[in-house]
């Protein structure tokens, strides 16, 4: 059987109610007969699975919208993972959701199934910067999600927000946050906007049509953020996530220390080994392809030893423990560079980006290789 290292395992769920603007990730806005089938297609790709016998450490149903699906759906993926990875004591098991695609009945379903945190995409509480972004859910929605996650018996519970959106001021970012920290989550996962290829807003952008922050107010949002949350009792232990004490998002910080991770379903990225790929993307061509049991991969990659360590100093950089240092063969004089710069400090045989320096974290991965 090889290796039973207990993994952690992500599930793509490549449909939502509609394709927002500013997004980049695997998701189509289509209904009807072609969800059923790719829910088919998934728990067969994991009944399949090459790594089936490797214990779950966390399991991540992401998106898309998770909760698109109905409950009987998601518990037959769910069911597949845990027979092909049955998960150790404690395990974390997430499922993204939008707060307007979610009701009591079908929380208390997934915690019953054995779900246990819920990602809600809140991203704002201002309608118009809702409109802007796309969103299908209403501000008043956030509140009525988290309550019925509540009634359903999560105890983990984690908000995303997003600033720096097309004429957002900073009051208004520190609105949300007042909103955000007020609904008592676990968790807060603060993301600034990216105008990614391939979106809505990415041709907006090229137009002139997005009003958005200029560098010096980006900054101004996140340095506030941070501020909010330390002052509210949560703990920044990555870039742009914070949580109360003992409720870090487990599934994420594999991601983060460059641990193995299995993916299923269609457009999921998984790397085991040196083994990275890419499932086909589009619903249609991954269902077939499950289906003929041909190769599910529409990319893959041998990573190699380089890319390894570019990899494991990138994403432990973004981390608040810091990089360990130990056989990364980083560069002495970008290594003190960046200290003498105030970027950087030096412990335990870790380096640690201060405060300044998450503003230049691209700058000084740059210079350690």
């Amino acid at each position: 059987m090889g290796s039973v290292e207990p993994i952690a395992v992500y599930v793509h769920t490549p449909f939502c109610p509609s394709k927002c603007g500013y997004c980049d990730f695997n998701s189509y806005a289509m209904t009807g007969e072609i969800v059923e089938r790719t829910v088919r297609a998934t728990v067969l790709e994991i009944e399949r699975s090459p790594w089936r016998g490797r214990p779950a450490k966390t399991v991540f149903f992401g998106g898309g919208t998770p909760t698109f699906l109905e409950a009987g759906q998601l518990e037959r993926i769910l069911l597949a993972v845990v027979a092909a990875h049955p998960p150790v004591d404690g395990a974390e098991v997430t499922s993204e959701a939008n707060p307007g695609t979610v009701d009591i009945p079908k929380f208390r379903d997934m915690r019953a199934m054995g779900f246990d945190r819920v990602s809600l995409g809140a991203q704002s509480f201002d309608s118009s910067d809702l409109l802007r972004l796309g969103r299908v859910h209403e501000p008043g929605h956030i509140g009525r999600a988290v309550q019925a996650a509540r009634d359903a018996g999560f105890e983990n519970l984690n908000l995303d927000l997003m600033f720096a959106l097309p004429g957002q001021s900073m009051r208004g970012w520190e609105q949300n946050l007042r909103l955000a920290l007020a609904m008592g989550p676990e968790h807060l996962s603060l993301y600034c906007l990216t105008i990614e290829p391939n979106t809505r807003y990415y041709r907006y952008h090229l137009k002139g049509m997005l009003d958005l922050p200029d560098d010096e107010a980006q900054v101004a949002m996140y340095d506030r953020a941070v501020e909010a949350c330390e002052g509210a009792g949560f703990r920044q232990y990555e870039v742009s996530n914070f949580a109360r004490p003992g409720f870090e998002s487990r599934h994420n910080l594999c991601y983060w220390r460059a641990e193995e991770y299995a993916a299923y379903g269609p457009g999921a990225v998984g790397r085991v080994g040196r083994r990275r790929w890419t499932n086909t993307k589009h619903p249609v061509r991954y269902c077939e392809a499950v289906e003929a049991g041909a190769e599910l991969a529409c990319e893959v990659e041998d990573v190699d030893d380089q890319a390894l360590r570019t990899e494991r100093l990138m994403l432990g950089l973004r981390l608040n423990e810091g990089l360990e240092l130990d056989g990364l063969a980083v560069s002495e004089s970008g290594l003190s560079g960046c200290v003498a710069a105030g970027w950087l400090t030096l412990g335990e045989g870790r380096a640690t980006l201060t405060p300044a320096g998450r503003h230049v974290l691209n700058e000084v991965a740059v210079r350690l290789l």
